[in-house]
């Protein structure tokens, strides 16, 4: 077509003033031609073409810009540019350009109409008789391949944590067992010292009353060194608990399972989770406000899944309290499906530390694995649903989570038969 074109306009140009008024009228019809093709053809395209001038006003785009950073299709040819994407130095493209005549590439954010992640590719223009010379712009929408390479990045981080805490799994584990049966056996052991020393006479009719008083020696020795031997072992069982904890959040994190749904009132599975939280909550004196919409339909949603959503929601909340703090769990349901919230009183989350919440390790306690919100996450994610997060410095921090009513299944895309861009 280049080549045709380039042929075509020589040939014109060359005898163009021994052109008859028919000659000339059919150089303008396939003009016109040519040029409804070359606009039908770049406003089929979704990457955004812009040409602007010299100076820096916008002499041609096609619709795809439009949508990508908000041009007004009957009010933006010349403009300037700055107008539209003001955080570029336009001066210093428009030199290098018609200095360098290379391509300069940008990558950059847009929240108008609607927040983008755009590559930006400049390239100039061969300059006309009078020595103007503009810059043709290409705006390339890298949204999904951005959202793409995080998945691929979160992707390679599960898989390191997979080989991470499958090393610890093993590493771990087999002693954590051999520690459990001892300290089982230790407890059998303690349980014949006290039988022991519950059998030692410490009265009745013995002539020997120094025998007597070494009896009732002996077993106060006995009584208190189990007593503290008791008291050791409740110490031991009580890590040996909190390093299984940690083993099982781990695999947790890295083998999970599909969800098995199955309809279940959301109600029933929050007031089962408080049950088993309720003495944790009442040791730390906390006040817990519960607030549950009465009529609620079924979710199809993993129970137990969902369970574990809310304890890690929960003891998060419990965590970012001091005593007397106030936790408050909510239900509720929307025209999008049902909804569950869970608000804490505590200290809240620094707006730089917001977007790294979610991601492996990342924890702000002393003694946290940087794993509970991922869980959260992986699951919700796999329910179909969202995660909506808001936290005030020193007002507190509240977590909703929204379940879909039906499961989802494959659907077709409105307009993709007909080749729409929406659809798409």
């Amino acid at each position: 077509m280049a080549s045709s074109k380039s042929s075509f306009l020589d040939k014109v140009l060359g005898r163009i003033g021994r052109l008859d008024a028919e000659g000339l009228q059919t150089v303008v019809q396939r003009l016109a031609r040519e040029r409804s093709f070359l606009e039908t053809l770049f406003n089929a395209i979704e990457d955004g073409v812009l040409v602007i001038d010299e100076r820096g006003r916008i002499i041609y785009f096609n619709e795809a810009v439009t949508t990508l950073v908000g041009l007004q299709a009957d009010a933006a040819e010349g403009e300037a540019i700055e107008k539209y994407l003001p955080d570029f130095d336009w001066q210093k493209i428009m030199k290098t350009n018609t200095r360098g005549q290379r391509v300069i590439r940008h990558e950059f954010e847009v929240q108008f109409p609607r927040p983008r992640y755009l590559r930006l590719y400049a390239a100039p223009l061969d300059a006309d008789k009078s020595g103007n010379s503009g810059v043709a712009l290409i705006l390339h929408d890298a949204t999904e391949a951005r959202q793409q390479t995080y998945e691929a990045i979160e992707s390679e981080r599960i898989h390191s944590l997979t080989l991470l805490a499958a090393s610890v799994a093993h590493e771990i584990g087999n002693p954590l067992n051999a520690l459990h049966i001892h300290l089982q056996l230790m407890g059998r052991e303690l349980k014949k010292l006290r039988t022991a020393a519950a059998e030692l006479p410490t009265g009745g009719l013995s002539p020997f009353k120094k025998n007597r008083l070494e009896n009732v020696s002996a077993k106060n020795d006995l009584n208190e060194i189990s007593g503290k031997l008791e008291s050791y072992l409740d110490v031991a069982k009580g890590e040996i608990t909190r390093l299984d904890y940690i083993i099982t959040q781990y695999l947790q994190a890295i083998r999970p399972s599909p969800p098995q749904l199955k309809a279940t009132q959301i109600n029933d599975v929050i007031q089962e989770t408080l049950t088993l939280l309720r003495p944790e909550l009442e040791n730390r004196g906390l006040i817990v406000n519960i607030k549950l919409s009465r009529r609620l339909s079924p979710l199809p949603i993993d129970a137990a899944q969902i369970k574990q959503v809310l304890v890690n929601l929960v003891k998060n909340a419990m965590q970012a309290m001091t005593k007397g703090g106030s936790l408050t769990v909510e239900s509720g349901e929307s025209h999008e499906g049902v909804w569950f919230s869970v608000s804490d009183n505590g200290g809240g989350i620094p707006e730089e530390e917001m977007n790294h919440i979610f991601e492996p390790f990342y924890t702000t306690k002393k003694k946290g694995s940087g794993l509970g919100l991922m869980i959260v996450q992986r699951i919700v994610r796999d329910h179909g649903g969202r995660i909506e997060l808001e936290s005030r410095v020193g007002q507190g921090t509240m977590f909703r989570i929204c379940l879909p009513l039906h499961e989802r299944g494959p659907r077709l895309l409105s307009g993709a038969a007909s080749g729409s861009p929406e659809g798409q």
